[in-house]
């Protein structure tokens, strides 16, 4: 359920501790999981990581969530992409973690994912060098390819049964490094989000066809997962809260799938939207996908998580003094500003701790230990 609203009325809710399950976290800003495309050609975390997430780590954000994080090597956005499907990956990832843990108490997330039909594309900034037809075939609940992708090769209950196992073992090694949450993909046109809409799930068996039916694949691997990660540990669902286009998957459909979520232990949504057909119509405004996070909040009952072109600490206070999310999650905004988090609280006149190595920077806010 979704945690009381604060009484007290001083001081903001942005920098207000929240409980996430047994997780506390200093605060209520989340740096969203953010593709970087730089691990091994064999999907394995290095150097760029450490610095990437050591940035963060220090940015006074109350949680970080690792970029998505492939359960097995088809399931990559690219081939440049983090995978955590061997010990290899985790090994790597663990010194990861530990790198950052050395320099500030930042509490870190890992998002797991399968790209589905998505998968085996270009790294972003080397499309025009590489093929066009993709790096690899993908696969999906059907044939139906992704404008611009391969034909995916349709899932049998075999390898449906192998993804059960392999986002488990995944959440099993994400424990076993040390992550505090773990949040699984299942939005944005990738494989779980490809079996819950219309547009990409054609099925006739027990994972087609009806609402429940094309659930029912997400919802086995959020059994899987919650069964294989911690009871104790937050486990969330990033979701498309809707495909925008009036045959796809409605706001309406979120609440439900929601509903389902919350009642096997999930315990948070964050609500994104879009990714499944390129006749979506978006109009982009400040908090756009706000209303969202408010409508699965409210009907679901579930802790919820804003994000989208929420760049300024006045609209993420905003947000919650309307109880429309309890966190406000910042992307791109805190790529162009790694210290965001740090500016929003002098905004809004927060006793923050900053590390004593960027004090002068930030002469309104206190200094904490430094890191070893």
């Amino acid at each position: 359920m979704s945690p009381a609203a604060p009484t007290s009325t001083s001081g903001s809710l942005l920098f207000r501790p929240i409980q996430l399950n047994t997780l506390e976290l200093d605060n209520r800003i989340v740096i969203s999981p953010m593709g970087m495309f730089s691990a091994s050609a064999d999907g394995i975390p290095g150097d760029w990581h450490k610095m990437h997430l050591g940035t963060l780590a220090l940015s006074g954000a109350g949680l970080v969530i690792m970029e998505a994080t492939a359960v097995s090597p088809e399931g990559r956005a690219s081939d440049r992409c983090t995978g955590l499907w061997t010990d290899e990956h985790a090994a790597a990832m663990h010194d990861v973690l530990s790198f950052c843990r050395r320099l500030a108490p930042a509490k870190f997330g890992i998002q797991l994912s399968h790209m589905g039909r998505k998968a085996g594309r270009p790294v972003p900034w080397k499309a025009h060098r590489q093929p066009a037809e993709g790096l690899w075939d993908p696969v999906a609940p059907s044939a139906i390819a992704y404008p611009g992708n391969n034909v995916p090769h349709p899932l049998s209950k075999s390898e449906m049964s192998q993804l059960l196992r392999a986002f488990a073992d995944a959440a099993r090694r994400a424990d076993d490094i040390g992550f505090d949450l773990l949040e699984l993909h299942s939005a944005h046109g990738y494989l779980l989000h490809s079996y819950l809409s219309p547009h990409s799930n054609a099925r006739t068996d027990r994972y087609g066809g009806t609402r429940s039916a094309r659930m029912r694949f997400p919802l086995e691997v959020f059994e899987a997962v919650r069964a294989a990660w911690p009871s104790g540990k937050p486990l969330g669902v990033r979701v498309s809260a809707t495909d925008w286009t009036p045959q796809g998957w409605q706001l309406e459909d979120t609440v439900a799938f929601a509903s389902e979520l919350a009642s096997r232990g999930c315990d948070y949504l964050c609500l994104s939207s879009g990714g499944s057909s390129p006749e979506q119509r978006i109009e982009l405004s400040p908090g756009y996908q706000v209303g969202f996070a408010e409508t699965v909040k409210t009907e679901a009952g579930i802790t919820t998580m804003a994000v989208g072109l929420i760049t300024t600490a006045s609209l993420a206070e905003q947000i919650l003094k309307r109880g429309q999310a309890d966190l406000v999650a910042i992307g791109r905004a805190a790529l162009a500003n790694p210290r965001w988090p740090l500016h929003a609280a002098v905004e809004l006149g927060e006793a923050v701790g900053v590390a004593p190595q960027y004090a002068r920077a930030f002469t309104q806010l206190p200094p904490r230990g430094a890191g070893s």
